[in-house]
Formats: structure tokens, C-alpha cells, sequence
């Protein structure tokens, strides 16, 4: 791994821990790069649907932090302007999943990115989502020190 991605890794983990919402999913940091990021989680009974599936916004939110930390993995904050999911096969408790996000483009003020969320014991495509941003001029190390 390189230095750049040691960084980055312990940026996106920060990011994470300050996301209550995303943490008490379960979700974890599995890899980051600059523009890259996978986490996973063990999908619960609270996060089951009435029909005992996992419940789509599970699976949104699972995809929408790859996403944000994804695209907050450089200098500069970034806020999300739109979002696509459409959803593939569905997902049982206890199933692990992950969110694989990776920067298809990005330009001083837009970036699109890619997030495909997959079940790894079976190599199942669950969801993919892509997603835009907004990239602002606020330096992400104000945000994060706050």
C-alpha cells in the first residue's frame, strides 16, 4: 500500500467515525485510495424489511458512505448533488455485503462516481448506484478538525 493510500485510509476512517448514522449500520472501511473506497457490513435483524429482506434504504446507505467517502477522500469537501441506485438481487440477515466506489470523472468543481455493492460469498451484484458531486472550495481539514 502506498503512503498516499495509508493517508487516505486514515482520512476516510475519520470521516467515517464522525457519521453516527453510518456507524450504527455497522459500517466498516475494507480499502481506500484517493477516489476509491470499499466498506462492508453484516446486514442485522433491525435492518430487515417487513417481507425479512434487507430493507432498500440499508443497502442505499451502505452505497450512499462509499459514495460520500469516496468523493471526500481528497483535499477539498464535497457534497452530493445526485444519486441512482437500482437494486439487483436481494439480501438476507447475516449476509455480508460490500460498496466498491471508484471516481469515473472528476473536474475542479463536479465529480461522478461508480459504487457497485456486491455479495462477496457469492460474487452477487446487489445494487448500482452512481452518484455526482458538487466540489467545493472549503478544505476538507477544516470539516474534519471541527
Amino acid at each position: 500500500m502506498t503512503s498516499a493510500s495509508t493517508e487516505t485510509r486514515q482520512q476516510v476512517e475519520t470521516l467515517l467515525a464522525k457519521d453516527a448514522y453510518a456507524v450504527s449500520l455497522g459500517i466498516t472501511v475494507i480499502d481506500a485510495a484517493p477516489g476509491a473506497v470499499r466498506v462492508g457490513m453484516t446486514v442485522r435483524a433491525d435492518h430487515l424489511n417487513f417481507l425479512d429482506w434487507a430493507h432498500g434504504g440499508v443497502i442505499f446507505a451502505l452505497a450512499d458512505t462509499a459514495f460520500g467517502l469516496a468523493s471526500n477522500s481528497h483535499d477539498t469537501v464535497s457534497v452530493g448533488i445526485d444519486a441512482h441506485m437500482a437494486y439487483l438481487s436481494g439480501v438476507r440477515e447475516a449476509d455480508v455485503i460490500e460498496a466498491r466506489a471508484s471516481e469515473i470523472s472528476r473536474t475542479r468543481r463536479k465529480a461522478v462516481y461508480r459504487i457497485d455493492v456486491t455479495r462477496p460469498s457469492d460474487a452477487a451484484a446487489i445494487a448500482a448506484f452512481t452518484g455526482t458531486v458538487y466540489v467545493t472550495e472549503q478544505a476538507l481539514k477544516d470539516v474534519v478538525a471541527s
